[in-house]
């Protein structure tokens, strides 16, 4: 397998009417429809006829409620708190498309393999084989609350029961062999018992007997996506993932992520080609550069501080520092405390040794468009192509 000469792109989408962005649902031209099949079928079937390889969700099992200690302002001021089952989502997408896959995120620190592997198996039948699992192993305390635990586990300790994870579901999914149904009315031979396996799986955080109540799907297995940002996270996804979403702010930091991930593909005994590396990409279009200027600037009068510091609680810090004026720099312990997304506040750290609230939402761009492309169809495009051309990625995560 080479590298294709054309580059995927996948939508990236939430549970609501709010994407990445907290202040979308502000915008003028967003629709109030969210609570409806027909407002995620639409978007499916405009990503399907844009020729999108696929669309998937990001999730969260609790709203925002680390800043503050509260989810009154989530709730007040639309900062994500909606949030509908995206597998269910999933499935109501697969009915009005054909050709898209369509993906949906679930946790690895709060389910059990079994859960997951039958019921991603079963969309992968309905959808026929059109299903993407983005794995994660979630960030915050207020996940863990809603899921019977009382604290979040320690990042590295995550990646520990993701990898049993993995290795439980494929085991799962694995137990039917691809022929093993036969449906034979007359024989009365539904299927070949000794194409159907036990799985026995049993490590440190699961046990599953199995095997699977649900026969081999048409591609085998859902298709694997993850985000892992941390070292441990990026060999995680070296060794499982199919489609990797990553954050590149330029193209040469793009180029540089592109080399080193597929070196660690190669390093795990992968081919490169095997996995495709995804920056997000999120734009703002016009018919001018002028009219296009005009839109960001009605898109950045949506933003608010509170907002952006609402999801770096959530994502970055797991941590509630909204007692922190702005302005005001962290202490080093309270750095030291932040047990989130541990990679960019390593990257806040590089530029700034002690930072503001300020310096973390302007260096990650957490609840803004800071970092849009904005511009002309035209000029996106060839942007976008001039990254692929030069080994900056292999498509790109687009967010609304």
């Amino acid at each position: 397998m080479v590298r294709s000469d054309s580059m995927t792109l996948v939508g990236f989408l939430q549970g609501s009417n709010v994407s990445d962005f907290p202040g979308s649902w502000l915008h003028p031209e967003s629709r109030t429809d969210f609570l409806t099949a027909d407002y995620y079928q639409e978007v499916a079937r405009i990503l399907e006829r844009g020729k999108f390889h696929a669309a998937f969700f990001d999730d969260r099992q609790a709203m925002p409620s680390v800043h503050g200690s509260s989810h009154e302002h989530a709730v007040r001021r639309g900062v994500r708190p909606v949030k509908l089952d995206v597998s269910a989502l999933m499935a109501v997408m697969s009915t009005v498309t054909n050709h898209i896959g369509l993906g949906a995120t679930y946790s690895t620190t709060y389910y059990q393999p079994y859960h997951i592997a039958r019921l991603y198996q079963t969309l992968d039948h309905l959808s026929g084989g059109r299903i993407c699992w983005n794995v994660v192993t979630s960030v915050n305390d207020s996940e863990s609350r809603n899921m019977g635990q009382d604290k979040l586990l320690a990042h590295d300790s995550r990646y520990d029961v993701a990898e049993e994870m993995m290795q439980a579901v494929f085991a799962l999914w694995n137990s039917w062999d691809h022929d093993a149904l036969i449906v034979d009315r007359e024989a009365r031979e539904f299927a070949d018992p000794s194409k159907v396996r036990a799985v026995d799986y049993e490590g440190e955080y699961f046990r599953t007997q199995g095997p699977l109540t649900v026969p081999r799907s048409p591609q085998g297995n859902p298709v694997i996506m993850q985000a892992g940002e941390s070292p441990k996270g990026e060999r995680f996804a070296a060794k499982w993932a199919e489609m990797v979403f990553t954050i590149a702010p330029t193209k040469e930091a793009g180029i540089k992520k592109y080399a080193q991930f597929k070196d660690l593909l190669s390093q795990v005994g992968r081919n490169p080609d095997h996995c495709k590396v995804l920056p997000v990409l999120k734009f703002v279009v016009g018919k001018t550069e002028s009219e296009a200027e005009e839109k960001k600037a009605l898109i950045d009068s949506l933003v608010t501080d509170e907002a952006c510091l609402s999801l770096l609680a959530e994502s970055v810090w797991n941590c509630d520092f909204s007692y922190k004026g702005l302005d005001e720099p962290f202490t080093a312990d309270e750095i030291a405390r932040m047990s989130g997304s541990l990679t960019p506040v390593r990257h806040v750290l590089d530029v700034y040794p002690e930072p503001t609230p300020r310096n973390f939402i302007e260096i990650t761009g957490r609840g803004t468009f800071r970092t849009a492309w904005v511009g002309t169809a035209a000029d996106i495009a060839d942007r976008m192509e001039e990254w692929f051309k030069e080994d900056a990625c292999d498509g790109f995560v687009v967010a609304a």
